[in-house]
């Protein structure tokens, strides 16, 4: 058997979220920028010849055939025929319910890997449009760009925002996407923007309202926070986060950070650090 470990899923932050309409299917337009932090899920693959897709790791509330890990491995099993299995050992440490994307990232990371594993050699867009049947999120980390995105998140323009230090706090609630989304009180007609008009200082999310109303813990996070700097919420939440102007302040922040919270400090991103273990496994085969 065949094992190839510690392939990254970098967590996302949206470092704003408008809402400009709700679509005839339910689903919502949307406008916003994915950037990339330095917090990682960790996924290993031992490469199987009998064709089984097993997640060899127990995660608590998310049942295996339901996982998007599993989803993703057969989803690209079935797409090219594979003969080939595969058990997948994933060390979580993007917070579940966050609005960081670990889910989606932790299928995109299993897309890329086991399509270069499994040997398929698909083109990136082909993934990406594999990915999106599992989520709308999962484009965005397939490509690993910072990117501004339009329609349900997949329209995906690439950009390189400023980078710097961050700090996230995330609450110990994990919040339902789909409850944010069907509230009565969201915001859903927020003027469309160009990418050149997007300032940080102007923009803003518009499920943070729903979700503080609905998860006071989150309010209570956001409104800690705010007393360090202008502090945002990522997704629908729970995460919070600030981009602080130093290390230091960032440093700070997280040290003052309530023991009942969960908290990281360290760098935003505009490549994610899939590509660079790609390349890294590509550049071993020419050696």
């Amino acid at each position: 058997m065949n094992i190839s470990a510690s392939w990254p899923a970098p967590a996302k932050i949206n470092l704003f979220l408008h809402i400009i309409g709700r679509r005839t299917d339910n689903y919502h337009d949307i406008q916003t920028l994915f950037q990339f932090i330095d917090l990682y899920d960790q996924l290993d693959f031992m490469i199987r010849d009998d064709g089984v897709i097993t997640r060899k790791t127990r995660l608590p509330g998310v049942d295996a055939s339901d996982d998007l890990v599993v989803l993703a491995a057969k989803s690209l099993q079935k797409h090219c025929t594979v003969k080939s299995g595969v058990d997948i050992s994933v060390k979580k440490n993007i917070p579940m319910g966050a609005g960081l994307g670990g889910g989606s990232s932790d299928a995109a990371t299993v897309l890329v890997a086991l399509n270069y594993l499994w040997g398929l050699e698909l083109p990136t867009e082909e993934l990406a449009e594999l990915g999106l049947r599992l989520g709308a999120d999962v484009p965005i980390f397939i490509h690993g760009q910072a990117a501004w995105a339009e329609g349900v998140g997949e329209k995906l323009s690439f950009c390189e925002p400023d980078f710097g230090p961050i700090v996230v706090v995330t609450p110990k609630v994990s919040v339902a996407t789909a409850q944010i989304f069907a509230d009565s009180e969201l915001t859903r007609d927020t003027k469309a923007i160009k990418m050149h008009d997007f300032s940080l200082d102007l923009s803003h999310n518009d499920c943070e309202p729903v979700t503080c109303r609905l998860y006071p813990e989150v309010a209570d996070a956001l409104f800690w926070l705010s007393g360090y700097g202008a502090a945002k919420m990522s997704g629908t939440g729970a995460a919070v986060f600030i981009c602080a102007e130093s290390h230091s302040t960032a440093e700070n922040v997280f040290k003052a950070l309530p023991k009942h919270w969960q908290g990281h400090f360290g760098e935003r991103m505009n490549q994610s650090p899939l590509l660079s273990r790609l390349h890294i496994e590509t550049m071993k085969e020419q050696i």
